[in-house]
């Protein structure tokens, strides 16, 4: 059976505060800081930032007197003048709000988001500066405390009830937090279930927070923030599958669409907790509770092993090729084969305690 701490045991934490000493020695050094003035970046990788736009990409160049990006060009213009008019009276609107000015005229809520990231990075400022937010999705719970832009103080809590993330991260000010580390949980029901399980209070203090699968902008953003602000650790829990491993890989290195705004998005001292391929051999998790791999996860899974940080992570590049070569893949509910509190009772504690992340 695990140990698990009531209270803030400092031998359960040792190996937790050795992995921050650690990282607190990076930063202070400077590798792990974004730098100061961000260029203009399409796949380039830097390990201390994340993905990155390199500075003589390939344009994509839009015509007023083109047959074939006049329409483009006319919701560009459309767009920027809406722009125009919520920076002068100072007010904001979500892309949801911009869609539905016209829906008939945009066709679709992607064609307005692709012209927002387009006017983002063209102009090289965040979207919040262009007044326009993203709606959030995400939910935080555990040890934090904070003051949203309107005063409104927020008391994040261990309860079965998490709190919405804001969506004005650049807003918020006087965080406070005794927590021990961050855990970013892939999925909301896994999210639930840790909290049902008691699993924040029970190793307390510590943060959760999860995107409810691939994260939205403002849960990316949070965490971006509260490692600039505490540096603690930060671990993921995802499924043992493509489709995990490309959600943590966002949190700590960004993605291609987003990568000119990697400096304020990615945390490339994220950690791999689990699921882990090799946990799933260790567990002896049966074969009935393993699903195989799709042609379109084996392609996912070939993409992320070209991709230039994994040569980064020899670790990660191991559990990958190790998932590969069974042709399986695992959610994190398989973990309920050995008992339906084993992953908040024995799985995590353990992975915490003795330093099971990569």
């Amino acid at each position: 059976m695990a140990f698990v701490p009531t209270g803030s045991e400092a031998s359960f934490f040792d190996a937790l505060d050795r992995h921050q000493a650690s990282l607190l020695a990076v930063v202070k050094q400077g590798a792990g800081e974004a730098p100061a003035g961000v260029t203009r970046v399409v796949s380039r990788f830097e390990d201390s930032v994340g993905l990155q736009m390199i500075p003589q990409c390939i344009t994509r160049k839009i015509k007023s007197d083109s047959p074939k990006s006049v329409k483009k060009f006319a919701l560009i213009l459309k767009i920027l003048s809406m722009i125009y008019k919520l920076v002068q009276s100072n007010t904001y609107a979500t892309k949801r709000d911009i869609y539905y000015t016209d829906s008939q005229l945009f066709g679709n809520q992607a064609a307005v988001d692709n012209i927002i990231d387009d006017i983002s990075c063209m102009l090289k400022v965040p979207r919040r500066s262009l007044h326009v937010l993203s709606t959030s999705k995400g939910l935080i719970a555990g040890n934090l405390r904070y003051m949203e832009e309107d005063g409104t103080r927020v008391q994040c809590t261990c309860s079965a009830t998490a709190t919405a993330v804001p969506s004005n991260i650049q807003g918020i000010r006087n965080l406070i937090t005794d927590a021990k580390f961050l855990l970013i949980v892939e999925k909301d029901a896994t999210f639930q279930r840790l909290l049902d399980d008691n699993f924040c209070s029970r190793m307390s203090p510590c943060i959760m927070v999860t995107g409810k699968g691939i994260p939205d902008l403002n849960t990316r953003l949070l965490v971006k923030k509260l490692w600039d602000t505490f540096h603690l650790p930060v671990f993921t829990l995802v499924d043992a599958d493509p489709h995990g491993i490309e959600i943590m890989c966002i949190y700590k290195y960004g993605s291609m669409s987003m990568s000119f705004e990697a400096h304020s998005l990615t945390v490339p001292a994220i950690r791999w907790l689990g699921l882990l391929p090799s946990d799933i051999k260790r567990l002896n998790i049966p074969k009935d509770s393993l699903i195989p791999l799709t042609k379109h996860d084996q392609m996912k899974l070939d993409s992320i092993l070209r991709r230039p940080y994994i040569s980064c992570q020899p670790f990660w590049r191991k559990e990958m090729e190790m998932m590969a070569n069974s042709k399986m893949k695992a959610e994190i509910q398989a973990l309920t084969f050995l008992s339906s509190d084993y992953l908040s009772r024995v799985y995590l504690p353990n992975k915490l305690r003795f330093g099971g992340w990569i």
